[in-house]
């Protein structure tokens, strides 16, 4: 199987929209899996027309403290532990906000009376949808105010590899943190999108030293590149050989988005572009 992570750095580039082009253009030649990794704000689903998932099931990947009044000595000794400042004292007793609580089990540790326990929590869902475009979409989400967001991920990907597939299209979230991490670790490819402006560019490469971390060959593509030639022309110089493609502005990828249907089934000027990107990315690969 051949894992595909699509990345960017800076949100808001076109990720999921590059994200579901290729997984609708590898479907039509061999067996693919698409993986929403984007857990805090998953919409790949959005680009594909999906607005049922077949399946859906609640997972844990996290835990959340609790304290026994009846046991707890009120000494405060978890609450000048936690870093979280999750333990507040009203009137006399201590209280573990569940919004705040991380479950790094620093309370349990230092507590005397063995008053705070740890329990697992759902904090995630998986979901799954056939597509109609002949491949399987599952979808990672982390519930509001929840943590564990790269543990999210990688149950997201777990369950996408039960799948026989020969290409799994992974669309990861923005920026750099964990559920970034979790996306782009043991990837084959990485195709990182980026933008014409100093924030995606200098995104792009913040995001580029995580792929180089874990050793993943990857491509850029350059999206609505006319909005600024001129950088257009730095990024396509700096990226070199590695440059798979451009994407141009057009409004009527917002309206694919705002009709959820794909952008390939659309006649905008881009659905050639995407297919000269995904040409370009199986020689790569």
């Amino acid at each position: 199987m051949k894992k595909i992570v699509i990345a960017s750095g800076k949100g808001g580039v076109g990720k999921s929209m590059l994200s579901s082009s290729m997984a609708m253009l590898f479907a039509k030649e061999q067996k693919t899996v698409a993986c929403d990794c984007d857990v805090d704000a998953s919409n790949l689903g959005l680009w594909l027309g999906v607005q049922k998932y077949d399946s859906t099931h609640k997972i844990s990947t996290s835990e959340k403290a609790t304290i026994s009044q009846d046991a707890c000595l009120k000494c405060g000794k978890c609450a000048s532990t936690c870093v979280f400042e999750a333990i507040e004292k009203k009137n006399e007793n201590y209280y573990i906000s569940p919004f705040s609580c991380e479950g790094c089990g620093a309370c349990e540790l230092v507590c005397p009376a063995n008053a705070i326990t740890l329990t697992r929590v759902k904090n995630g869902a998986i979901k799954t949808k056939k597509t109609p475009y002949n491949f399987i979409l599952i979808s990672g989400e982390l519930f509001p105010g929840e943590t564990g967001s790269g543990d999210v991920v990688d149950r997201t990907r777990e369950e996408a590899e039960k799948y026989e597939c020969e290409t799994m299209i992974l669309d990861s979230a923005a920026g750099i943190g964990c559920p970034v991490i979790a996306s782009v670790r043991g990837c084959d490819y990485a195709l990182l999108i980026t933008e014409p402006s100093p924030a995606s560019f200098s995104d792009l490469k913040r995001v580029l030293e995580i792929v180089n971390h874990f050793n993943v060959d990857y491509g850029i593509v350059i999206n609505q590149w006319e909005l600024n030639p001129e950088l257009t022309d730095i990024i396509s110089k700096w990226a070199g050989e590695r440059l798979l493609g451009k994407i141009s502005y057009d409004k009527k990828v917002v309206d694919s988005i705002t009709k959820l249907k794909p952008v390939l089934e659309s006649d905008s000027k881009v659905v050639k572009e995407l297919e000269s990107i995904f040409k370009n990315l199986k020689q790569r690969i």
